[in-house]
């Protein structure tokens, strides 16, 4: 099964709590505080595995947790940090955050990481709080939360060359001819469902990889047919193979469909039709076909070469293949290079978010205050309750942020609740 596209949901580690702890040794006077810090959560992190074509194991497993820090313990000791979660991914992967839109990582190369959730660090124990003025602190923070969030994993096909034409017009006869690759092949349209890969040796030493891509169809960049789950995959092939079929077999005018597929190609991505494209004449070997190929000739033009074969026969192969290998020589890495840098330049752009406030104050049904934002929040989580001087940070800290003064200019009097996720709070002068 071919899956090129899966939504899964990951989870970095919380970092470990600190801890609140005094040395106490015989014939030591004055141990004071001893309490160690917590140790970081782990990261979820993407490596690219070349051995991997397809995104199937993502069907099956679609929660991805990873562990969390050590808590710190006495004596000075911190807690030790979580290994990193690897998720082995294929080449061409992409990842984007399904509440943001942002493209967090682009994945091609063999070995290639990306962290796509970060872990929390560890909450700092007792004795990070000692200070001349209050030596032996009963305070620490708990661990930072790990971040968690849904992604969408999509699939590229990392090809060098790709085949597009219509359904029915011998993409995957010529791919199963040139190289070891079988795909199926049948006499009605949409028989390539998925994409599919062959190494092809043009015999004088030079080899490249080929993908017959399903057929496209007038629409297809709207969504018509396979639409974007075809065009997707051709984003990245630095040349482009255009089979047509110039016996008409289907009933169709193949300078129509040579207009129709190009039309199709720049309504997806204007880029696409700066890439190398080679035409080729398939099913030579019918009646009519080359009467057909000297008008197409006409009609395209002298400048842009056309290569006759037929994918049935056999006839005609060799210099196509040695085409393609000249155009991949003479066509540099830049269309894939471009399309990183285009969806770096995208993934910036995304980040630049209007600043949020640190808290947002609200009403509920019930008459109560309701504290939220992520800084108050990830404060909140940070909190050790059990601990008065915790408790009493905390408060200090909401009210250096100006959450006091708010709920005053809200309404807020002595005795009024206020709620900050699932606990609540009384309000007091």
């Amino acid at each position: 099964m071919f899956v090129d596209r899966v939504k899964i949901d990951v989870k970095a580690g919380n970092g470990g709590d600190g801890m609140v702890a005094f040395r106490r040794e015989k014939f030591v006077p004055n141990g004071g505080p001893a309490g160690g810090d917590g140790g970081k959560g782990a990261d979820v992190v993407f490596q690219v595995d070349e051995g991997l074509r397809t995104l199937i194991d993502f069907r099956y497993k679609r929660k991805f947790k990873a562990p969390h820090g050590e808590n710190g313990m006495s004596k000075s000791m911190h807690g030790r940090g979580a290994n990193d979660l690897v998720v082995m991914v294929p080449p061409g992967t992409v990842v984007k955050d399904l509440e943001t839109g942002e493209i967090i990582a682009d994945l091609v190369a063999d070995g290639q990481r990306a962290i796509i959730a970060k872990g929390g660090r560890g909450g700092r124990g007792n004795k990070r709080f000692a200070t001349p003025a209050n030596p032996a602190p009963e305070l620490s923070e708990n661990g930072e939360p790990g971040v968690e969030r849904t992604v969408q994993l999509e699939l590229k096909v990392l090809a060098d060359v790709g085949l597009v034409g219509f359904p029915s017009v011998g993409k995957s006869t010529l791919l199963s001819i040139v190289s070891a690759a079988r795909p199926k092949i049948a006499a009605y349209h949409f028989t390539t469902l998925v994409p599919n890969l062959g190494m092809v040796d043009v015999g004088d030493g030079r080899s490249f990889v080929m993908a017959d891509l399903p057929g496209l169809i007038e629409g297809a960049s709207q969504g018509v047919g396979l639409g974007h789950q075809f065009l997707r995959h051709i984003e990245r092939t630095r040349v482009i193979v255009h089979v047509i079929d110039m016996s008409g077999s289907e009933g169709r005018d193949p300078y129509e469909d040579y207009l129709t597929i190009n039309k199709e190609l720049e309504a997806y991505n204007l880029r696409l039709m700066e890439r190398s494209q080679i035409i080729v004449a398939n099913k030579m070997d019918m009646p009519g076909a080359d009467e057909a190929l000297q008008a197409f000739s006409e009609k395209v033009g002298v400048d842009i070469p056309i290569y006759p074969i037929s994918a049935l026969t056999q006839s005609g192969l060799k210099p196509l293949l040695i085409k393609i290998a000249d155009e991949l020589e003479e066509t540099p890495e830049f269309p894939l290079e471009e399309v990183l840098e285009q969806e770096e330049q995208n993934t910036v752009l995304y980040k630049f978010h209007a600043e949020e406030p640190e808290f947002e104050i609200t009403r509920d049904s019930d008459g109560a205050f309701v504290l939220s934002g992520e800084k108050i929040e990830r404060l909140f989580a940070m909190t050790n309750f059990e601990r008065d001087a915790s408790i009493n940070r905390f408060a200090r800290q909401l009210r250096a942020m100006g959450v006091d003064e708010a709920l005053r200019k809200r309404g807020a009097e002595d005795g009024d609740t206020v709620r900050l996720l699932d606990f609540e709070f009384e309000f007091q002068e």
